[in-house]
Parts: C-alpha cells; sequence; structure tokens
C-alpha cells in the first residue's frame, strides 16, 4: 500500500501515517509499534519528513515576492521586476560659519572647505557622537579679510571612497564592482572614471534606474542591492551606455549613515579641514559654527513590508503615468522623502475639472513639499503623464482628530488614578502613531478607540468619548481673500441655535480685537451663514459682522467671503493659522480624498472618574458622576492667554443625585444658547 495522504505535516499526524502503513502490511498485523525498537526507528522517520516538509513550505515561500520574509530573497524577486530598493538616507543639517584671515601672513584670495568630515555633534547626543561630512569642496572668496561660508549642508556618516581598475584583458569581461560597506546612502554616490590609474583627467559617470533615453554613448551606471544590505555598481555595455575600456580606473566616494539615529543634532564643533588657494592648511580663525536648521531627513534602508509594497505598483506602472495608482507608484520613486501620498481625478471634484491630476503629498519632514520642489516634481512627471494631462500638486491638507476622554475606573483595583491615566495616554499616543492613522484615506475607528482606553488596565470600566474634527486655515495676511474649508464628513449640528464651529482667535481690517467665526443655521437645517464675534472679560459674545460666509453641514464646507485678515492667535512653525473644528456627524472620521488624517494628542484630553457603581461606593447610583456624551462645550478654541481673560471653561460631568442636573459649569453666552442638545 503506498502513502496517499501528503496533507499531514504534524510530527505526530506523520508517524500515525508511517504506523498505518505498516499495519496495513500482513506482516506487522498485530504488532506492537510502541513498544518495540522499530518505534525509535518510526520517530526518525517521521522527524526527518517533518524536517523536510518544513523546508519544503519555507523554499517555496521564498520564491515569492508575496511569502518571502528574508531580505536577500525580497530584494532578487523585487530586481527581477526592476525595482531597487532605496538606501538608508543620510541626515542633513544646515551650518554657516566664517574664518577671520585679516591677522594672516599671507593674505588669501579663496578659502576651501575639504569634502569629508566638517564636523561632530558637540556634545554627545543621547549616548553616541555623530560625525558630519561634505561630498564635494565648496570653494568661498575672502571679501575683506572674512571668508564666508554660509548655508553649507552636511551629512550625517562618514566620506569613504572605494577604487577599481578594470582588467587589462582586452576586451575586459564582465566584472563585479562591489561596494563592500554597508549603510550606504546611495544620493551620495559619485563615480568618476579616468583612462588608467596615472591619468590625470577623469569622466564623470551619473545614476539611471532606466533604460529610456540611454545610447551607447551616455555615461551611466545602474546599481542595484546585493546581499547585506550592499551595493553593486553596474556599467554600461556599449548598446545601452558606454562601455568601460581595459585598464579603466573608477573612483567612487559615498556617505555610510546611521540614518534616522542623527536626526535632530542641533550643535556642532567644527572639524575639518580648510585650505588657502595656494594649498596652505588654515587652523586659525575659524568660528564657531552656527546652526541654520537641525539635522533632519534621515531614514532607515527601506523595509520588507515597503519593497513588497511598492516593487509590483512600480512593475504595473511601467514607467508611465496613466491611473492613480500609477502616480503613487511613481512619486516615492522620483521623490525619496515621500511618507504618503495622495492622487485623484478633477473628474472626482464638483464641479469637475477635466484633464487634471491632483497630488498631495505628506513629506517625512516638515507639513508641506518646498515650492521649488513641486515645479520639480511637476516637469519629472510630464515624462510619464499622458499627453494633455496636467498634474497639480498641492499643499498638504490636514484633518485633525482631536478626543475628550472620560475614563471610569474602580478606584480599589488601582492605588492611584495618575498611574492609570498615563497607561491610557501611552495606549493613545501608541494608536496616534498607527498605521490606523497618519495617511491617506486613513479612518478614525470610533469603537476601536474606545477599546484601545478600556482595554489600558483592568481597573477601567468604561469611557465616554467625544470627537472633534478640526482643520487648520492658513490665512493670507493683509490681503483681501476667499477661502474655502472642506471636512470630507459632515457636520453633526448640536445646537440649532448655532455656536457649533467654533474657530481660533484673529485679527481682521478695520476691527479692533481680536474675532472668532463660527455659524447660524438657516431653516432647512442643512446649511447655514458664518459670522464673526468679539469676546467680553466675562464670555459675552458679541456679533461684529454676519453673512461674511456660508456652511454647508452635510458636506462640511466652509466658503468665507473676500476678507482682510492681518492676524491670527496661534502659529505652527511661525505659520499663522486659524483653527477651526466641529463635531463630525459620524464618530467614525475619515480622511477623504486629499486629507491627511491624524490624531491629535496636543490638543485631546484624559480626564479619570471614579466609578462608585463598580467600587460600590454609591450601588444605587446615587452619588454616581455621569458625563454628558453631547456637551456643546466652548463657543471659541481659546491661547492660554485669551483663557485668562474670559470664563468660557466648562464641565461636562454631573451628579445624577443633585438637585439641579444641569452641567457642572457650562457656559451660556448670550445672545446665542450654546446649552447642548441633540
Amino acid at each position: 500500500m503506498a502513502l496517499v495522504n501528503f496533507t499531514n505535516l504534524d510530527f505526530d499526524q506523520i508517524k500515525t501515517s508511517l504506523k498505518d502503513y505498516l499495519r496495513a502490511n500482513s506482516n506487522f498485523t498485530d504488532y506492537d509499534f510502541e513498544g518495540s525498537n522499530l518505534s525509535s526507528i518510526i520517530d526518525v522517520l517521521a522527524y526527518n519528513t517533518y524536517i523536510n516538509s518544513y523546508n519544503a513550505n519555507m523554499i517555496s515561500n521564498e520564491v515569492f515576492i508575496d511569502s518571502a520574509t528574508l531580505r536577500e530573497n525580497v530584494v532578487s524577486l523585487a530586481r527581477n521586476i526592476g525595482y531597487t530598493p532605496r538606501s538608508k538616507t543620510a541626515a542633513k543639517a544646515l551650518i554657516s560659519f566664517f574664518v577671520d584671515t585679516s591677522d594672516f601672513t599671507t593674505k588669501p584670495i579663496t578659502l576651501t572647505l575639504k569634502k569629508g568630515i566638517v564636523s561632530t555633534s558637540a556634545s554627545t547626543f543621547g549616548s553616541e557622537s555623530y560625525s558630519f561630512c561634505i561630498p564635494s569642496d565648496v570653494t568661498v572668496p575672502v571679501v575683506d579679510g572674512i571668508a564666508t561660508f554660509a548655508d553649507v549642508e552636511i551629512y550625517e556618516g562618514t566620506f569613504l571612497t572605494s577604487n577599481f581598475t578594470v582588467s587589462s584583458l582586452n576586451p575586459a569581461p564582465p566584472t563585479k564592482y562591489i561596494l563592500e560597506n554597508a549603510n550606504i546612502d546611495t544620493s551620495t554616490l559619485e563615480v568618476l572614471v579616468r583612462g588608467t590609474q596615472s591619468s590625470t583627467s577623469s569622466k564623470k559617470y551619473v545614476f539611471s534606474d532606466t533604460l529610456i533615453e540611454v545610447t551607447s554613448s551616455s555615461r551611466v551606471y545602474f546599481l542595484q542591492e546585493i546581499e547585506d544590505q550592499r551595493y553593486e555598481l553596474i556599467f554600461g555595455d556599449g548598446v545601452f551606455g558606454e562601455k568601460l575600456e581595459s585598464l579603466n580606473f573608477i573612483e567612487v566616494s559615498y556617505i555610510t549613515t546611521n540614518g534616522s539615529a542623527g536626526n535632530n543634532v542641533s550643535s556642532f564643533s567644527f572639524n575639518g579641514r580648510i585650505v588657502d588657494n595656494n594649498n596652505n592648511l588654515i587652523s586659525t580663525g575659524i568660528s564657531i559654527i552656527t546652526t541654520i536648521n537641525d539635522s533632519i531627513g534621515g531614514k532607515e534602508i527601506e523595509s520588507v513590508d515597503s519593497i513588497k509594497r511598492y516593487a509590483p505598483k512600480v512593475y504595473s506602472a511601467y514607467n508611465r503615468a496613466v491611473t492613480a495608482a500609477d502616480y503613487e507608484a511613481l512619486i516615492p520613486k522620483i521623490y525619496p522623502e515621500t511618507e504618503s501620498v495622495s492622487v485623484f481625478g478633477g473628474e472626482e471634484l464638483t464641479p469637475p475639472k477635466y484633464g487634471k491630476v491632483f497630488i498631495t503629498i505628506k513629506p517625512f519632514y516638515g507639513p508641506y513639499v518646498p515650492d521649488s520642489i513641486k515645479n520639480n516634481l511637476n516637469s519629472m512627471l510630464r515624462k510619464y503623464s499622458v499627453a494633455g494631462i496636467v498634474t497639480e500638486i498641492q499643499d498638504l491638507k490636514y484633518l485633525y482628530v482631536e478626543v475628550d476622554v472620560n475614563a471610569y475606573y474602580n478606584p480599589s483595583l488601582t492605588p492611584s488614578s495618575n498611574a492609570v491615566q498615563t497607561v491610557v495616554l501611552n495606549n493613545i499616543n501608541a494608536y496616534a502613531d498607527s498605521s490606523e492613522m497618519n495617511k491617506y484615506g486613513a479612518k478614525f475607528k470610533y469603537s476601536k478607540f474606545q477599546g484601545v482606553v478600556d482595554n489600558s488596565n483592568d481597573s477601567i470600566t468604561s469611557n465616554i468619548t467625544k470627537v472633534v474634527m478640526r482643520r487648520d486655515l492658513k490665512p493670507v495676511i493683509n490681503q483681501n481673500a476667499e477661502y474655502e474649508l472642506c471636512f470630507g464628513n459632515s457636520f453633526y449640528m448640536k445646537n440649532q441655535n448655532g455656536y457649533n464651529i467654533k474657530s481660533s482667535g484673529f485679527s481682521v481690517f478695520g476691527q479692533p480685537n481680536t474675532v472668532y467665526l463660527s455659524d447660524s443655521p438657516n431653516a432647512d437645517k442643512k446649511t447655514g451663514t458664518l459670522f464673526l464675534f468679539t469676546l467680553a472679560s466675562k464670555g459675552n459674545p458679541t456679533i461684529v459682522s454676519t453673512n461674511i460666509g456660508t456652511i454647508d453641514y452635510q458636506r462640511a464646507e466652509l466658503l468665507i467671503k473676500p476678507i482682510n485678515i492681518i492676524g491670527t492667535s496661534k502659529q505652527v512653525q511661525n505659520i499663522p493659522i486659524i483653527e477651526i473644528s466641529g463635531c463630525p456627524k459620524s464618530n467614525d472620521v475619515i480622511g477623504l480624498q486629499d486629507l491627511y488624517l491624524q490624531l491629535d494628542i496636543s490638543n485631546s484630553t484624559v480626564d479619570m472618574v471614579a466609578d462608585s457603581i463598580t467600587s460600590g461606593d454609591s450601588t444605587s447610583g446615587t452619588n454616581y458622576t455621569a458625563t454628558s456624551s453631547y456637551v456643546n462645550g466652548d463657543i471659541a478654541r481659546l491661547t492660554d492667554t485669551e483663557k485668562q481673560n474670559t470664563t468660557l471653561l466648562s464641565s461636562d460631568t454631573y451628579v445624577l443625585g443633585a438637585t439641579n442636573l444641569e452641567l457642572l459649569g457650562e457656559s451660556n453666552p448670550t445672545p446665542m444658547n450654546t446649552t447642548s442638545s441633540y
């Protein structure tokens, strides 16, 4: 009888199959396998089969990019479809310093900062000290005895070189040019080729990741990652790219880096080498380094998961941009600083804008893509896009989610409410940093968030969480301008009398006091008008301008008529902003189209409330502290300074056994009532 069941891969199942096979033989019909020496032989056979099946399964998994786990195999499979994973990226900082040559005996004309190490972190950053270097020389003139090295871009890492000599055989056979150092930032690679090692002139070769427009005379090199995160240079064969000749001498310079570990260094000490126009070393007169920009932009090598995600997308795009998915695959390739990207066609807008593709990019560092890079990206994308299609790169639009959490806990299960609150905050921070958020098309899942809070500690019995969504408006200062702000999620009208929309303070031309923006619903309860109001010292709002715009509660769109804003109460990275917020109709908030969803921890609150029923202190619930799920809160978003001059702070808790069941401290401004109601 043959072994026909090959589905059992467990050791015990394999052993049982072997026994069943032997029992089918008449010689072993009544054989006692458990008490015989044959049992040991069966164990060995079963174990051997188990190991072979495991190895066969792992080998088959490594053949496909979706199931492969070893980086070498994933990279090799990606290479087969023309994808080169992103290397480590060095953190970059911007520094300035000067050299005073007035006391020099020989007055230099120029000074040159030599490539290589320039500075080190002034003191140990964390537990490490980092070196910063430049990949090429920087030469500046000496003016009135001062040589100013302004806005020098330095890279975290070590500047290294590798040399290769092409075989003396003619024609030269194929040779592997492998850079033996790991952690290379491939964007810093510079490849020079000399006729021979003794030649004084050289030709520069540039990196190419495509064969398009590459001719037999193109001085290009190709790059691929090999084992141990090293890289191999590949040169042309005389058909695609200029072919190397016998005894050519190849010089390769690059920077090896620590990646993200080098970020946020802000203080530097000079450790470089400066020479004058006569090649004399300069060691005096060097000033203290001034940091213009802290080091940012350092990134780790592309992860296996990222390679699995993007390699098939880039391959399917075939170096052309037709669908939105093609643009999403190409943009990270041509702009490696891309953390997340959203692309949609103009036909999806209302009204439609045919023939346009709208792109929003979230860079790894900084909130927005600089205008100069936008222009370069538009030019590069024209090489891939269909004729007649215009790309428009827009500023990133953040949609912030703010939460107000009242977490109920059993005091008898924890020694301190502060300890529980710390755990809750840590878990919320972890959720805010997770893949659920921080991307286009993300969704804030209300039930899952409540589960994060409830599961933070055994003492937590429940939680009441209120959700607010916010957009930050960047006004054009001292100019008349109209504004449109879209939230992508319908507003819930908590108060039919108004004050559903809240804003931070700002100043407008012709109005001496700080004003705030809010809404007044129309009779249809679907639309409304916007107005401006000021706040007196005791929190009494005074409307100063009506009908300054419109609001559509269902479409969550605010249209503000032309207005001259001359200042704002709040700023982000020295950029004036106006915070505008409202309550979403659904607690599940979605980052629609070009909205980048983030959970804003800095504007969220977590309060601990003792659960007197669960603890047994008030089993009847008479003195139970309840939390309103629908409180409308303050009518404006105030700064700390503004809060000192008003009495808008409200509470959303109340005692069930109290005679007056109004919310404790709830503000009730005139002329419009802000008491919460559904």
